[in-house]
């Protein structure tokens, strides 16, 4: 074969030529229909943001109360009470903005909240040992991270729920 006879190449392969040896093309996807993404949005109802942060400030509460009970300290329980509230009030704020009445639904503002919590639960973070004297370190951040980790929970309960649904 001359060079005048190739056909130009685009630099990729056609879709069926890149498949491997046992592999099948996928099925084209069909787009539900109203009814059926009514019935399946029934099936897995959406997580509400908001009980995820009343679930936080629960859990927040419940482990400042039991750092009273541990310790006898009312600073510890202050402490781990300011713990909470360096979770919760980021991700109120957070909720607000995205989910808001005002709220434009985009990538680029969710990346815009997220990066105002951080810089929030950083700013409460760093005016702490002020914000209470006598700061117990580790009672505020334990409860700050057990906190945190009721989204991580809630998550992985909504995935084993949807299992045992099927």
């Amino acid at each position: 074969m001359t060079p005048s006879e190739r056909k130009p190449s685009s630099g990729f392969q056609d879709s069926q030529d890149s498949l491997w040896p046992d592999e099948k093309p996928d099925a084209p996807v069909q787009p539900l229909t109203r009814e059926q993404a009514q019935a399946l949005l029934a099936r897995y109802p959406a997580m509400s943001p908001w009980h995820l942060i009343a679930g936080q400030v629960l859990v927040g509460v419940l482990v400042a109360l039991l750092w009273g009970l541990a310790s006898g300290d009312l600073v510890a329980v202050k402490s781990s009470l300011y713990g909470a509230m360096v979770a919760v009030l980021p991700n109120v704020l957070m909720v607000r903005g995205v989910f808001g009445p005002n709220a434009g639904r985009s990538v680029g503002g969710l990346l815009v909240w997220e990066l105002i919590k951080i810089c929030g639960a950083g700013a409460l973070l760093a005016v702490s040992p002020v914000v209470v004297p006598g700061l117990s370190w580790a009672a505020m951040l334990i409860t700050m991270v057990l906190c945190m980790k009721v989204i991580g929970v809630a998550l992985l309960m909504q995935g084993r729920l949807k299992k045992n649904l099927n």
